[in-house]
């Protein structure tokens, strides 16, 4: 890999997107496919950004804003700003310290991290990065339930503070990049531990629901643990609403970054019928196409209690390892503090749907 841009080159970096062609540049063509691609003809992974710039705002004047606060705050946790590093797969494509650069990263900038099955490091040892630092979960039932049942065993007990359950995979998506390279996975430690799924890859991920995932053994999956129970993947409202009322924390409206079904509705379409059949039973996060301090504010002003950004971190990560991730973090903080004046708000919690057009 090429070496890690500095901290002072970094400042050079003036918006997320400018991250992507320093990853691209630092990764192999493969591995940038595999991070950078989406399903099918890739429609919902374009659309997804799109999305967000189709709102338009209406500011307030005249407002008295004698400072601006842009924390957040995810499961009544306070956070920096309202935004997580989203769960992403396989991070040592990006970085030789992978996800424990990741997550140093994430903690000095006061924000959240989830950390997925598919990690190039064991649990434990990315907790060690920085072992008082918001983290939480990502899992896939791979390896039979009671395999599964001991990855959350083991989150919780080094630290874990919430698990995070995806949903939107009974089978995996159509990845045409991955079959035109060849792309293979590295070595990924949680799926290599066990028989049932060790070098199986992809397949070991779509094996979850022959296991039978359903809403009841989401019910008994929730049993297994103290930690806060999240789902990730929501684009129903239907579905929003029965996990609202199975109780539920937090729910993640998703796309699986536009890697599974391709057309399927952008998070920023779906998110208002979702907060609305949510009524306030549950958080609702959202994650899919967010490159803008101001697609943050346009998902709180929809209803949204937090935002998970996925792609821009693992290319910032590529680009300069926990400083990259640093800086992307300071690129959406200082968005988010010139956004609320501009629009009348000294706070996070002002911004309401009536800002938008």
């Amino acid at each position: 890999m090429t070496e890690s841009l500095t901290a002072a080159e970094l400042t050079r970096v003036v918006n997320l997107e400018g991250f992507e062609a320093l990853a691209r540049e630092r990764m192999t063509g493969p591995a940038f496919d595999y991070v950078a691609g989406g399903a099918w003809d890739e429609v919902t992974l374009e659309e997804s950004v799109g999305a967000w710039r189709r709102h338009r705002f209406v500011p307030r004047v005249l407002r008295e804003l004698r400072s601006i606060d842009v924390s957040g705050a995810f499961l009544r946790r306070r956070t920096a700003i309202p935004v997580a590093i989203a769960p992403m797969a396989a991070q040592s494509l990006a970085h030789a310290n992978a996800e424990a650069e990741m997550l140093a990263g994430a903690a000095a900038a006061g924000i959240p991290f989830c950390l997925s099955t598919t990690s190039s490091m064991t649990l434990e040892d990315v907790a060690t990065a920085a072992p008082d630092a918001e983290r939480w979960f990502q899992l896939y039932v791979i390896g039979g339930m009671g395999y599964s049942r001991s990855l959350v065993e083991r989150a919780e007990q080094a630290g874990y503070r919430a698990l995070v359950l995806t949903v939107d995979l009974p089978v995996l998506g159509r990845r045409e990049r991955d079959h035109r390279s060849g792309f293979e996975l590295p070595a990924l430690p949680h799926l290599d531990a066990t028989e049932d799924v060790r070098d199986q890859r992809y397949g070991a991920i779509e094996n979850q629901w022959i296991e039978g995932l359903t809403w009841t053994s989401v019910g008994a999956i929730r049993t297994w643990t103290s930690m806060p129970f999240v789902l990730k993947g929501i684009l129903s409202p239907e579905d929003a609403r029965v996990a609202a009322e199975a109780g539920v924390d937090a729910i993640v409206v998703s796309t699986h970054g536009g890697r599974q079904l391709d057309r399927a509705i952008a998070t920023a379409d779906a998110l208002p019928g979702i907060v609305d059949a949510v009524a306030g039973r549950c958080e609702v996060w959202v994650d899919g196409g967010v490159r803008r301090g101001l697609d943050v504010v346009t998902a709180i002003a929809l209803g949204a209690t937090g935002v998970l950004v996925g792609r821009p971190f693992y290319w910032a990560l590529a680009a300069g390892g926990r400083a990259g991730v640093e800086r992307a973090a300071a690129i959406l903080r200082d968005e988010l503090e010139l956004a609320l004046p501009l629009l009348g708000c000294a706070s996070i919690a002002e911004v309401r749907r009536d800002l938008l057009a």
